[in-house]
């Protein structure tokens, strides 16, 4: 004969299987949107200029405004034993105008080691006008022990920085990269590929 509980019990544990499952579903989806979300917030940042996050351009604007803007470099390092600094405190640079700068980094550490630079400029309502034609930033950089490496930065201010009222005021803007080692697994034998010249 069979037991009066035994078919609840059966429904509850299978209720409680699909709980489960759902629930295993739901974490599963959302660790996969976590996942998603940085590299979307980073396209959305570069395709807007939100936070400052400087764009990376095909070709230089077709016009160059007379108004000049001072231009000014900012280096920064974090968690590698690293010497990063600009070759120059700042430019001045007609808007429209294509200018281009240096950055020097050393290798203080006695292994090679990988980073990669995030960018940012300043005032955060010049990231959708500030645009890179050539930077270090978007790929590894991997240097050798003792090892210096200057990197070019080939840059303009597009000529809609001064009709935008945000932006049309400002004097001045500045370039700030910082140096993170990098997450992902490279060969610690070569340079990146957009590396600059040895010293």
């Amino acid at each position: 004969m069979q037991h009066p509980t035994s078919d609840p019990a059966r429904k509850a544990a299978r209720r409680n299987a699909r709980i489960a499952l759902l629930c295993g579903a739901i974490f599963a989806g959302m660790v996969g949107a976590a996942y998603a979300s940085v590299p979307l917030y980073k396209a959305f940042c570069q395709l807007t200029g939100f936070d400052g996050t400087v764009r990376k351009a095909e070709a230089a604007p077709s016009h160059v405004l007379d108004r000049k803007l001072t231009i000014r470099f900012d280096a920064n390092v974090r968690d590698l034993p690293w010497t990063f600094t600009p070759n120059q405190v700042s430019q001045e640079l007609k808007i429209g105008d294509t200018g281009l700068a240096f950055y020097r980094v050393t290798n203080n550490g006695k292994t090679p080691l990988t980073g990669r630079a995030s960018y940012n400029v300043i005032p955060e309502s010049a990231g959708l006008y500030f645009q890179k034609l050539e930077c270090f930033c978007f790929t590894d950089q991997t240097i050798q022990p003792g090892q210096t490496v200057e990197f070019p930065v080939v840059y303009f201010v597009d000529p809609r920085f001064a009709e935008d009222f945000e932006t049309r005021g400002a004097q001045e803007v500045t370039l700030s990269y910082t140096f993170f080692p990098s997450t992902e697994k490279k060969p610690q034998a070569a340079l990146g590929e957009n590396a600059g010249a040895r010293l």
